[in-house]
């Protein structure tokens, strides 16, 4: 749509009219908004130039209220961490002309901000140590040296904080003959905080909303360039109906249908792959199929270039 075309739309958040550049919602409203008026950073903008922007009404309307409730709390959760951090930040550089740190010198950071800052730094080893206890534990091992100095890592599910399983899940017969690629359809990651985030959010989705036993995946690419595992390589998915029992998934934090995977994404997929064959939980001769071929009727797995990254790939197939 030109700048034009915009000319007789009001922005929905202001009311003025559109001139240039406005943001549309993708959603069943068809509204637009200034760009200025959306609060939203530049990479969130550049996220949103790639996957799209639904308003807070459309947004509302397609999701339950439980999960919407899910979202406020967490947006709120991080403005109180990010205030937190400006407090900080803002008293560590304030005037202090010696070095930084210089607690019992005149003008030096306040006693407050240095009992939060070790308070902070404690919690931090407790769950460092606690982490450690867990991970060692994990059967899987956090980084996989896969030889030639390529090192694929995992992220274990006690990382992302994922709940337990709903019930008992039922187990894989190995090796699987096929991988099945798909989007998670939400938002990208590009940071391992960001990547957890997407993770856990979406294993909630899928049990409260979906009324699934766990999140649906087998394993989850980010773009950060680690593996989050789901249901792992030995537990039956729920991926894609009639092919849960013979297939292992790999589900990519995104959308993918203007933008393709990053570099990162690409080769921890190759990775992951021998990995799989390896421990002999994926045949040798495997199939590589987007989930869009199996069920082209369902526009969620809807992903073209996604599947267009692997259309080179050696075991990639289009035919059922």
């Amino acid at each position: 749509m030109s700048s034009n075309e915009y000319t007789l739309r009001s922005c929905l958040k202001c009311g003025d009219f559109i001139k240039k550049s406005p943001l549309k919602c993708v959603g069943i409203c068809d509204r637009v908004c200034h760009v200025r008026c959306s609060g939203l950073s530049e990479q969130q903008l550049d996220n949103v130039r790639n996957s799209g922007w639904r308003c807070d009404r459309c947004i509302e309307q397609s999701q339950p209220e439980h999960m919407l409730k899910l979202q406020q709390w967490l947006r709120q959760h991080e403005k109180r961490l990010e205030a937190l951090e400006a407090g900080l930040n803002s008293k560590l550089n304030s005037s202090c002309e010696a070095p930084a740190l210089c607690p019992f010198l005149p003008h030096s950071i306040s006693r407050k901000a240095i009992i939060i800052t070790g308070i902070l730094l404690g919690l931090t080893i407790i769950m460092g140590a606690l982490l450690a206890v867990i991970l060692g534990k994990t059967p899987l091992k956090n980084e996989v040296n896969i030889g030639g100095g390529l090192v694929l890592r995992y992220v274990p599910r006690a990382v992302w904080l994922a709940q337990p399983p709903q019930k008992e899940l039922p187990s894989l017969s190995l090796p699987v003959p096929m991988v099945i690629l798909l989007p998670t359809n939400s938002e990208n990651c590009s940071t391992q905080a960001q990547c957890v985030f997407k993770v856990r959010f979406l294993q909630t989705f899928n049990i409260e909303s979906e009324r699934r036993d766990d999140i649906s995946f087998n394993f989850l690419i980010g773009g950060d360039g680690n593996v989050y595992i789901g249901r792992g390589w030995d537990l039956v998915g729920a991926h894609l109906n009639g092919y849960n029992t013979r297939s292992v998934s790999f589900a990519y934090i995104g959308t993918f249908q203007h933008q393709a995977p990053s570099p990162k994404q690409l080769n921890v997929t190759r990775l992951l792959l021998e990995d799989g064959v390896n421990r002999g939980k994926i045949a040798p001769n495997y199939k590589l199929v987007g989930a869009s071929t199996l069920e082209p009727t369902i526009t969620q797995y809807n992903a073209d270039r996604l599947y267009q990254s692997f259309s080179n790939w050696t075991h990639w197939t289009t035919v059922n």
